[in-house]
């Protein structure tokens, strides 16, 4: 495949017989999170604004659906046992995984893309508009998403686990590099006036921050981004 960076060996790795109590509970607020954020425009509000009833009202059925989906197991890292020990396995992928690595993808693209249109027009054009560029543009986007999802075309999310070795890293290296980026986007957009020079800061420094832990990711710097050879037993979250 071309590739040159770090890689991991799958008879190297520790195999987990079970996951702990707290192993499966630390996964909890990742998917918390997740399907928090799937109403987009609400979301923007958050941020923009602080917390509204109906953000309140989301939380509290996103609490109440993954505590119940982690307690029967049904979230990724949530298992028992883990699910994937073989990298090249071709095993059944589980609709609750498929369905939420979709939604983590939605999380993921949906929010830097939109974040970083915004920062274009306004560097261009002198005009913030990310409000409606969320209102319009979200949904769309999101449904788009959620059809390649649906299809398999999306990494962790094919009707098979056999490409998980490489698939992980293309994941979390995703996670690594728009989490960096979108926390800092958030300092800046809280610290710096929005004019021209402001959105053009924004603009290259979110830039510079995908870039940065993308070249990492590809490298397989960052935890959970090396590729796992193939032949041994594996884990995967």
């Amino acid at each position: 495949m071309g590739y040159s960076g770090k890689i991991e060996y799958a008879g190297e790795r520790k195999i987990r017989e079970r996951n702990t109590s707290l192993y499966r509970l630390a996964h909890w607020p990742i998917w918390i999170w997740v399907f928090f954020l799937a109403p987009g425009p609400f979301t923007f509000s958050l941020f923009a604004g602080g917390f509204h009833w109906f953000n309140w009202a989301w939380l509290a059925a996103v609490l109440f659906g993954t505590g119940i989906a982690g307690y029967k197991a049904q979230l990724p890292g949530s298992e028992h046992r883990p699910y994937i020990l073989r990298f090249d396995e071709d095993k059944p992928n589980p609709l609750y995984r498929r369905v939420c690595y979709t939604f983590a993808w939605n999380a993921i693209l949906n929010y830097a893309l939109l974040n970083m249109a915004a920062l274009i027009y306004a560097t261009a054009t002198g005009l913030w508009r990310m409000k409606q560029i969320y209102l319009y543009a979200y949904s769309p986007l999101c449904a788009l998403i959620l059809l390649l999802g649906i299809l398999g075309k999306l990494p962790r999310v094919g009707r098979s686990t056999k490409g998980e070795g490489w698939e992980r890293r293309y994941f979390y290296g995703s996670v690594w590099a728009v989490t960096a980026a979108q926390t800092v986007l958030l300092v800046l957009w809280k610290t710096l006036p929005e004019n021209s020079t402001g959105s053009l800061i924004k603009l290259v420094v979110f830039a510079c921050v995908l870039m940065v832990f993308g070249l990492a990711a590809g490298r397989g710097i960052l935890p959970r981004t090396r590729p796992i050879v193939p032949g041994e037993l594996m884990v995967s979250d």
